[in-house]
């Protein structure tokens, strides 16, 4: 019997929420106008780094099964910053502050900044109803 693949790993995951986050992130910055586009942004910002965060632990569950202690921890800390960073955003979010909430995403984008995006790609608008979300999510 073959190994079993699969197709929907965490690490998958995580590199199509990266994308997204950035696309949104590249979106963002340029919006010169607060409209439900840009709550839709930023919410999905948010979400979108919890939701990062969240595929770390079951990346390094093999490798935390193999005794590879350090290599786990080197890649917790590699990407603690996203827990971090959406919870400084919800946080302005929650405050109506803006300004603040634009900043933030400026910091997700430095993260970010290597990630590349096809310009013909087929993500469409993954934010599209995340302030909804967002604002149905107990935090």
């Amino acid at each position: 019997m073959g190994r079993v693949i699969n197709p929907d790993s965490a690490g998958k995951q995580r590199t199509q929420m990266v994308k997204a986050t950035a696309l949104a992130g590249r979106e963002l910055i340029h919006k010169t106008s607060l409209d439900d586009e840009f709550k839709d942004l930023s919410a999905f910002m948010i979400l979108a780094l919890q939701a990062i965060f969240d595929t770390i632990d079951p990346s390094v569950l093999a490798w935390e099964k193999r005794g590879y202690w350090v290599k786990a921890d080197q890649f917790r800390m590699e990407w603690s910053w996203t827990q971090k960073l959406s919870q400084e955003m919800h946080k302005f979010w929650l405050a109506d502050d803006w300004p603040s909430v634009v900043q933030t995403a400026v910091k997700v984008l430095q993260k970010l900044g290597d990630v590349k995006i096809s310009a013909h790609h087929r993500m469409g608008k993954p934010w599209e109803g995340a302030r909804m979300m967002l604002e149905n999510t107990p935090r």
